[in-house]
């Protein structure tokens, strides 16, 4: 084979690639796939392909591996690190173990940091290699996170992840890095903008390969890691043991008023994905605000209670298959269904509704309180402002004052989940911005502070 052809599938929520690899005969493999696997069997068939073989680099943190569905459905070869004990059927390997796709050869490569048991996979055409799969190791001009396991095992697996880098290092500049995590993934550390590289361009530009030593990288490493959905600690070992296979696509039931206020009254939760602006006009008192956008799966894993089951609510045009694959693929499996007919239904069933006023940047009032990551509120932020980060929230409100609050992010959609958080613990009197700290400073001709 004179030429390789693989094609990213994006994941723009999560900040994830999964890949497609033609194999030249009509069958293909797919490395680190999703249990999303829309985008993954759209291409396929585009193709005329069928999945031979998938590669799953790491147990994963942020999504559920697809490796055992396409195991189940199509007969599909699962190859993973033999040191992850899977408990399903799986081919497990070990560094320099490789194996025959019939034509290419796939090559094991111990990159253990990222996670312990981690692999990266190094393509062969022939004894020429073209690229290597590096998951969660080597990223696009950084590496993945190594706090994902326990905070006593951060240090050691950052030395781990500074071997790992530099044994990819070795390989000829021309051969393609193609990992898992990139712009958008909590599982980078820091995030970056691109996501396939060679190891060339990323011996060129990548700071972490130009650390003076060890113990320089775990410092570049640490001092970069940010805060990440606690839903993270929960697949590994769900794809260790093996997600549950689907029998068929996950779906949102239609349930109406009497059922959904009976399962509240259960301990279900209510997750609104309508936009800030219809669920700050009228929402079901005690729910929850999370936007159906390309982030609602990360914001969802982080706030969205895992032991209770989820109703949702909607506006007609949103896509309910979206919403319950969103959820379905990071672990929510009790999706008890969708109030049908929306807030209109609900209204006109005569339950209360509450609402929640919206501010724009030359209207803020008295103390405000900034919700969004610790980076963002440091490099500027307005003056006094209260910052809690909104993934710390449902553990310190709290902390947040009870007079009447402004509720900020960057836009408004983290800041409108905020608010609903706060309602649900019983604040009241709440403002959400719509804007953010650039616009306020605009609005006002006032400056920003900077640091925390």
């Amino acid at each position: 084979m004179s030429s390789v052809e693989v094609v990213p599938l994006v994941d723009e929520g999560l900040g994830n690639s999964a890949y497609l690899l033609e194999l030249g005969d009509g069958r293909a493999m797919v490395v680190d796939v999703s249990l999303d696997l829309r985008a993954t069997s759209r291409a396929a068939r585009r193709r005329g392909l069928t999945v031979a073989f998938a590669a799953d680099t790491h147990l994963h943190a942020d999504f559920l591996s697809g490796a055992r569905q396409l195991s189940a459905t199509e007969g599909t070869q699962v190859l993973a690190s033999a040191a992850g004990h899977r408990e399903f059927t799986h081919s497990g390997l070990r560094d320099g173990d490789e194996v025959d796709l019939g034509g290419l050869r796939l090559r094991a490569l111990g990159t253990p940091g990222h996670t312990h048991e981690h692999l990266s996979f190094l393509l062969l055409d022939g004894e020429r290699p073209v690229g290597v799969f590096t998951g969660g190791s080597l990223l696009v001009g950084s590496a993945a996170r190594t706090d994902l396991v326990s905070p006593e095992q951060t240090e050691a697996l950052a030395r781990a992840q500074y071997a790992s880098l530099r044994r990819l290092a070795e390989l000829p500049d021309d051969v393609a890095v193609w990992p898992t995590h990139g712009a958008g993934s909590f599982c980078s550390a820091p995030p970056g903008s691109e996501r396939t590289s060679t190891i060339g361009r990323e011996k060129a530009t990548n700071p972490l390969l130009h650390a003076a030593d060890e113990d320089s990288f775990v410092a570049a490493l640490l001092g970069s890691l940010g805060s990440f959905p606690p839903y993270f600690h929960r697949l590994g070992e769900i794809n260790r043991r093996g997600p549950a296979v689907l029998g068929a696509p996950p779906a949102l039931v239609p349930l109406d008023p009497t059922g959904v206020r009976t399962l509240l009254a259960q301990g279900a939760q209510l997750v609104d994905v309508r936009p800030l602006t219809h669920f700050a006009d009228a929402h079901v008192p005690g729910s929850l605000s999370i936007p159906l956008r390309p982030v609602f799966a990360s914001w969802l894993g982080w706030l969205a209670p895992p032991d209770r089951p989820l109703i949702f609510l909607r506006e007609a045009d949103q896509d309910p298959a979206e919403i319950a694959w969103q959820a379905t693929k990071i672990g929510y499996t009790d999706l008890a269904g969708e109030l049908d007919g929306g807030i209109d239904a609900w209204i006109a069933a005569g339950h209360p509704t509450t609402s929640t006023r919206l501010v724009g940047p030359g209207e803020v009032e008295g103390p405000v309180l900034d919700i969004r990551q610790a980076p963002e509120f440091e490099a500027g932020h307005l003056p006094g402002a209260l910052h809690i980060e909104l993934g710390d929230l449902p553990g310190r409100a709290d902390e947040v004052p009870g007079e009447p609050l402004v509720v900020m992010c960057g836009h408004g959609e983290r800041a409108m989940g905020a608010a609903s958080l706060l309602e649900r613990a019983g604040h009241r009197d709440l403002a959400v911005l719509t804007g953010g700290a650039d616009d306020w400073a605009a609005a006002s001709g006032r400056h920003l502070e900077t640091g925390l």
